[in-house]
């Protein structure tokens, strides 16, 4: 049986595991991972709109892995529209890196769940085989964590190599272009970023349960008997 320092370790990993795994599912099924402001450039260019006549043609965009929406303003007041990327907007982004994305966090989900599953072993006993203990236990939050960085750095790189929130907001404008003039990363961005982050936290306690402390030794008292203690 592990001691209570390692059970209470081991407990502590399987509970950031499960924590982690529900962070990734949260994340993947929330449209938003990114918000933006748009500007209607068709709109303005047409009536040669200057600093102060540019917010008529300012509106919004949000957006996650699988839905988001918009505010179009292009002069004639704001119109709210919702999409989804899949099937049809897909075709017109990165569909490639898109789809990693998603593979990723699945994979993550996957291994964050074997992680708890070995961490809970851990807690309980003391594996015979090393890949079944605290070996296996870093692995499976390695990869975890792993693969929930790689899908944030996809992510990233969809956004600024491959201009996605350009991409998104232009999507069946026949009419009118959008140029993109903020854009920023939302919760559910970070929110994988924390998880990646509490897989970290589980690798470092996973560690300091190997650390074998030394034991506080008490130190007895000798006991001197002498020939009158015996005739007593």
């Amino acid at each position: 049986m592990p001691g209570c320092f390692k059970k209470t370790l081991f407990a502590l990993a399987s509970l950031i595991s499960f924590v982690s795994f529900i962070l990734i599912v949260v994340a993947m099924g929330t449209p938003k991972w990114m918000t933006g402001k748009i500007l209607c450039k068709t709109g303005a260019d047409l009536v040669n709109a200057t600093d102060p006549e540019l917010v008529k043609f300012i509106g919004e965009i949000y957006y996650g892995l699988f839905r988001g929406g918009k505010i179009r303003q292009c002069g004639l007041g704001g119109r709210r529209s919702k999409f989804t990327i899949f099937p049809h907007m897909v075709k017109k982004l990165n569909t490639g890196l898109h789809v990693m994305i998603i593979v990723f966090l699945c994979v993550a989900i996957f291994f964050s769940l074997v992680s708890f599953g070995f961490c809970i072993l851990n807690t309980i006993k003391v594996p015979y085989r090393a890949i079944n203990g605290p070996a296996g236990a870093c692995l499976w939050n390695f990869l975890a964590g792993g693969f929930v960085v790689l899908a944030v750095t996809s992510f990233m790189a969809a956004v600024k190599l491959h201009h996605l929130t350009e991409r998104i907001a232009n999507f069946r404008e026949n009419l009118f272009r959008f140029v993109i003039l903020e854009e920023h990363f939302e919760d559910c961005f970070w929110i994988c970023v924390a998880s990646a982050t509490a897989h970290g936290v589980n690798l470092l306690l996973i560690a300091i349960s190997g650390i074998n402390f030394p034991k506080i030794k008490t130190k007895t008292e000798e006991v001197n008997v002498t020939a009158e203690d015996i005739m007593y």
